[in-house]
């Protein structure tokens, strides 16, 4: 991989156009002519569709390619920093963006038939379902990142770049699996996570990512050059705090969205119940005020009363003791 110097010229040239740049750049404008187009078809239809959802996935797409081709890609090969934002945009920046977008939903609305009925096919399959498993999305999401990070898997990725890229999409679609479910707008099957497990599944996360980042901060010369020799030491070193740091405010940032959206839910549960309530007590009144006249007694109905417990007046006419007889042997 070339090492570019850190310049203000080469911050704003020192953009990818290799074959995999490029190659990157066409599926993400083909993404995107996608989502646009469906968009658009909804709104033929005369059904809207949120322009934040839109905005936040065009969003995921422009930080997908601004993480391989940009000057940070670029730099990614001189300086640790550079790599971990890199890393940032594809797992923690993109996919919670693209998840936001809720583009599967937008499929199955906007989509024909035929095209529906293999998406469905796909979302249902084994495969999806043993990829898209919590323990396979842990291992893809945070296993790949240590593996990486703390081996001489980083160093031989960087002067093999073929390899290197094949991990990078490796990244980003483990983090796509990991962000899925976690944002909860698009449907998955057969995984699906409540408000609390989400915000569970954020919390472990955080020491999780804060050994690695403390790991890379710990790093000694030695170590640093056997796994990654073309960075320094104070370059890893650096990066391992960006690393703990950026992932720490990026749990933390998805963590608040889950809790409100989680209250959101419990008040929509609410309004349905007493919503619910309300159509119980209408349909009451209006048996009450259907019933004939002759069938009211006082401000109740009989049918009403039928429902009671039936109590004996004690002025009933069976309720009240006949006379006993005179006793003849008692004294006049």
């Amino acid at each position: 991989m070339s090492r570019v110097a850190y310049t203000l010229h080469n911050s704003l040239t020192a953009w990818g156009t290799g074959p995999f740049a490029l190659v990157v750049l066409v599926v993400l404008v083909a993404i995107a002519v996608w989502y646009l187009r469906a968009d658009w078809r909804l709104a033929a239809r005369g059904r809207a569709w949120s322009r934040w959802r839109t905005a936040a996935f065009l969003t995921g797409l422009l930080s997908v390619d601004f993480a391989l081709q940009s000057p940070v890609a670029t730099y990614a090969g001189r300086y640790f920093q550079a790599h971990v934002i890199q890393h940032l945009l594809l797992m923690v920046v993109g996919p919670p963006l693209l998840a936001l977008g809720a583009p599967s939903t937008l499929l199955l609305q906007s989509s024909s038939r035929t095209a529906k009925a293999r998406w469905l096919r796909i979302l249902h399959s084994t495969p999806f379902a043993v990829v898209s498993h919590p323990v396979s999305v842990w291992i893809l999401y945070y296993g790949a990142m240590y593996l990486f990070f703390l081996t001489p898997v980083i160093g031989f990725a960087m002067d093999h770049m073929a390899l290197m890229d094949a991990i990078n999409v490796g990244f980003l679609l483990g983090a796509t699996f990991f962000w899925w479910p976690t944002i909860g707008i698009d449907p998955i099957p057969r995984w699906r996570m409540s408000h609390g497990v989400r915000m569970l599944n954020l919390f472990i996360g955080v020491p999780v990512e804060t050994w690695l980042g403390i790991a890379l901060m710990s790093e000694s010369r030695r170590t640093a050059h056997a796994d990654a020799p073309m960075y320094t030491l104070a370059s890893i070193h650096s990066g391992g705090s960006f690393l703990w740091i950026f992932s720490e405010l990026a749990s933390a940032g998805a963590i608040l969205p889950i809790f409100f959206q989680w209250m959101s839910s419990e008040d929509r549960k609410a309004a349905r119940a007493d919503a619910a309530l309300a159509a119980e007590e209408a349909a009451l009144a209006a048996a009450f005020a259907a019933e004939p006249l002759e069938h009211v007694d006082g401000l109740v109905s009989r049918w009403e009363i039928a429902m009671r417990a039936p109590v004996e007046p004690a002025w009933s006419s069976d309720a009240v003791a006949a006379p006993r007889p005179a006793d003849p042997a008692a004294p006049g």
